[in-house]
């Protein structure tokens, strides 16, 4: 008998909001923009980008590339900085909603007891700028922050996710993990715990075969109006993800 569900660990980007292309991507070109610098991602170039995690990481593997010399790391933090600088202001101007469900089933979980933390290779400062931004209700459920900033090797490495088991002592029983990309699920998967992936503007294209290891693959947590498009794993009958149904999910290998 699978245990009851008890927490719940969120990703931020692509699976609270659809923050990559429109969010992070916009932001790194004006910040690129005013550095005099000639580059602009575009969504293709983007979308191969996020195989790297960590803003820090993805500036420098793309001047690496297009350069052919490690960038010194003094311009890359200065890129970054002004990169985060930006993000915020985004989200100020209400570029960056939630994606639908999100702010339901983080209230219910609340509700019914459920711990909650979020577990991101986004910077503290990025996740603070989004939560700003959104009902403050949302805000106040996650009981702690698992970001980019506090961990050696990000997504996919599993170290974020370990960390946040200690912060939940330990307890691998009724764990519950929401992410939306192959990166995300590797590193949940990779600390023993299951998932849930709901698909974002970043991953929907992805290979179905990319994410063998969740216990389930939806499109989104709700549709208003419609079903939940469930690609993987047990019907939805609900018409949106519930606690009992991601309870079910627990159950199933």
């Amino acid at each position: 008998m699978a245990p009851a569900l008890s927490a719940l660990l969120w990703d931020v980007d692509g699976t609270l909001a659809e923050t990559e292309f429109e969010g992070h991507r916009v932001a790194f070109n004006r910040s690129f923009e005013a550095s005099g610098l000639p580059w602009r991602w575009d969504r293709p170039t983007y979308g191969r980008l996020l195989a790297v995690g960590g803003g820090h990481e993805r500036i420098t593997a793309f001047l690496e590339q297009v350069e052919g010399r490690t960038p010194e790391r003094g311009r890359v933090e200065q890129l970054q900085r002004r990169k985060q600088a930006i993000y915020a202001e985004l989200v100020q101007q209400g570029r960056l909603a939630l994606r639908p469900g999100v702010a339901r089933l983080v209230a219910d979980a609340a509700a019914a007891g459920l711990r909650q933390g979020i577990v991101t290779t986004s910077g503290r400062s990025a996740v603070q700028a989004l939560l700003e931004g959104a009902p403050p209700a949302l805000a106040r459920a996650f009981d702690f922050w698992v970001c980019g900033d506090d961990v050696a090797r990000k997504k996919p490495d599993p170290e974020a996710y370990r960390l946040a088991l200690a912060r939940l002592a330990g307890a691998l029983g009724g764990v519950m993990v929401l992410e939306d990309s192959p990166a995300g699920l590797a590193a949940a998967t990779g600390a023993g715990l299951p998932c849930l992936v709901c698909l974002s503007a970043a991953t929907r294209e992805e290979p179905e075969a990319r994410f063998s290891a969740a216990r389930a693959v939806v499109e989104s947590l709700e549709e208003p109006g419609a079903t939940v498009v469930v690609r993987r794993g047990p019907p939805c009958p609900e018409g949106q993800v519930t606690l009992s149904w991601l309870e079910r999910l627990l159950d199933t290998p």
